[in-house]
């Protein structure tokens, strides 16, 4: 199964991500790129278009929730961006999930890669139990969602590395993990409660680990990213 570094362009506008992107020359490469909703909600398709044109791919990061028929309708909408990975949030349940592969997939049987956020990065268990009134313990919780993303038909979830080998033993080795909350070792938190590096990511069992202010806000950007890469895929 390959392995990869998606950077998440969480930048504020077409012109702050492209700026970032001219780093990259043919030399560094073209890495995978995640979009999220503030520069989707600020530049529209127009974005997503453009850096696909650039020969970039995209994990387009709009974590749909809604009900299951207006998911099916957003999703066959965003299946025409031609993007490699999208996703919805696993506690939609296993009929919203079902309606999403059905909206995405194309006339033609092809479809971008669909998982599901499990629990995002920033929420710790007491968060869970005490605000989302989930009793269950946040790894059992994490895994069951998998599963029903899995019995959904999805691809894959999103979860914390730290959850990454669980969810393989639960759901299989070519079930993939996305994962963010992944730093350097010499790095700061910031907003994140369950993370890692990108060699214990490795360890663990992401397939992908989603890295965004340690290589976006780094003074050399691309050589933060390349850092990352050897980190991530040491012995590959």
């Amino acid at each position: 199964m390959n392995k990869d570094v998606i950077i998440a362009c969480d930048f504020k506008s077409a012109e702050e991500t492209f700026r970032f992107l001219d780093r990259f020359t043919t030399e560094s490469g073209k890495p995978f790129l995640k979009i999220g909703m503030e520069l989707y909600y600020a530049e529209g398709p127009a974005v997503v278009r453009e850096i696909k044109r650039r020969g970039h791919r995209i994990f387009l990061d709009l974590k749909l929730h809604d009900i299951p028929n207006t998911v099916r309708k957003a999703m066959a909408v965003l299946s025409r961006l031609d993007v490699d990975m999208c996703n919805v949030h696993a506690a939609g349940t296993i009929e919203m999930m079902r309606a999403a592969v059905e909206g995405l997939t194309r006339e033609d049987g092809t479809r971008p890669l669909l998982i599901a956020v499990t629990q995002l990065t920033s929420t710790s268990e007491e968060r869970m139990q005490r605000e989302l009134l989930i009793g269950a313990p946040i790894n059992e919780t994490i895994v069951k969602y998998a599963c029903n993303a899995r019995e959904a038909g999805l691809d894959g979830v999103v979860c914390s590395p730290l959850e990454a080998g669980m969810v393989h033993e639960a759901c299989g080795a070519e079930f993939l993990t996305v994962t963010p909350g992944v730093r350097f070792a010499d790095g700061e938190v910031a907003d994140q409660v369950r993370v890692t590096t990108p060699a214990r990511a490795r360890e663990i069992g992401s397939d992908y680990i989603v890295v965004g202010r340690p290589i976006t806000a780094a003074a050399d950007p691309v050589a933060a990213y390349r850092r990352c890469v050897a980190e991530f895929l040491a012995n590959e």
